[in-house]
């Protein structure tokens, strides 16, 4: 078929227009349609692998395998921070445009949250070799229940080629909780990763699918607290399109309310959390909490420490 526009079934009983456009037109049996955005660069754009490897600062050779996959997660924990100000102070939904990740994480002095990471991650391991899957996951940190958290958190699912053992990857959770390198999928066994110890487990649910939770030891004092659960369903770009504009958007979301930014060094952990600075010391767990009152001081922080350079047009401590 020829022309700007193409036809092809969907697997929900609908069929899909406008493939080539960028914006679909999706239509249903009985009448019923609605639009989805489909990002033409995700298709198009070739993934320009020196120059992330440039930004996380890891040069070498290029082999899709469990010792590369551990070093390229551990390299973008430490070099790109977490962050959410164009959601916090602008109102606005980050772009997930392939092209528009490479200006701000990789070219610019900025970070992102977890789909802006997974997402630029997931291209870097496909550019490499990988087989990556998207996954959706309930942040549980302080949950009584699973069923009580929405699925709003990207993680990803790792295969290297002629490697039967999948990994789960996670390089946009931030918090002091988060992998710094990647943990094969199975129960059992504690993972030891650049100071950090996590572990999955399974947990009863009524769906058909396992229910896998990755747990992070906090010390004789907190033990091991579940970070996120998941199953192994594959999620799409529609579905992170959606959540991603819900998380910055949504009035009740945390992220739309104040900045959250975090950066990991492999001997601490730096967290800011509105106006609250909070140091974790990676050896001792020692803890410093102070409150950022001047505008001026807080982006020095953020450019010196965070290694985030602020929009001009933006006030940190609104």
């Amino acid at each position: 078929m020829s022309g700007g526009e193409d036809l092809r079934p969907g697997t929900d009983g609908g069929s899909y227009r406008g493939l080539r456009t960028g914006r679909v037109r999706r239509t249903y049996r009985g009448g019923m349609s609605d639009t989805v955005r489909i990002t033409p660069q995700a298709r198009t754009t070739p993934f320009d692998l020196d120059a992330y490897l440039k930004r996380i600062g890891l040069p070498g050779e290029r082999r899709a395998d469990a010792a590369t996959l551990r070093s390229l997660h551990r390299a973008h924990a430490y070099a790109i921070p977490f962050e959410n100000l164009d959601a916090a102070l602008r109102g606005t939904a980050p772009s997930l445009d392939p092209a528009d990740l490479m200006d701000k994480l990789v070219h610019s002095r900025r970070g992102g949250y977890c789909y802006e990471h997974n997402t630029l991650f997931a291209r870097a391991l496909v550019a490499l070799g990988f087989r990556v899957t998207r996954l959706a996951a309930r942040v549980v940190v302080g949950a009584e229940r699973i069923e009580s958290r929405p699925r709003t958190h990207m993680a990803l699912l790792v295969e290297a080629p002629d490697d039967p053992q999948p990994y789960l990857a996670d390089v946009g959770f931030g918090a002091v909780g988060a992998l710094l390198e990647p943990v094969p999928l199975i129960t059992g066994e504690e993972f030891h990763g650049a100071g950090r110890r996590h572990r999955l487990v399974h947990v009863p649910h009524r769906g058909p699918l396992r229910m896998w939770v990755l747990e992070a030891y906090r010390g004789a004092e907190g033990g091991w607290e579940p970070q996120y659960a998941f199953t192994l369903e594959p999620f799409e770009d529609p579905d992170f399109e959606v959540v991603n504009w819900h998380i910055a958007t949504n009035p009740r979301s945390p992220f739309s309310r104040r900045p959250y930014v975090q950066r990991t060094f492999p001997d601490r952990h730096l967290f800011l959390d509105g106006r609250l600075l909070t140091e974790t010391r990676s050896g001792d767990g020692t803890v410093t909490v102070r409150e950022l009152t001047d505008e001026a001081e807080a982006r020095r922080i953020l450019d010196e420490e965070f290694g985030i350079a602020v929009p001009e047009d933006v006030r940190l401590l609104g």
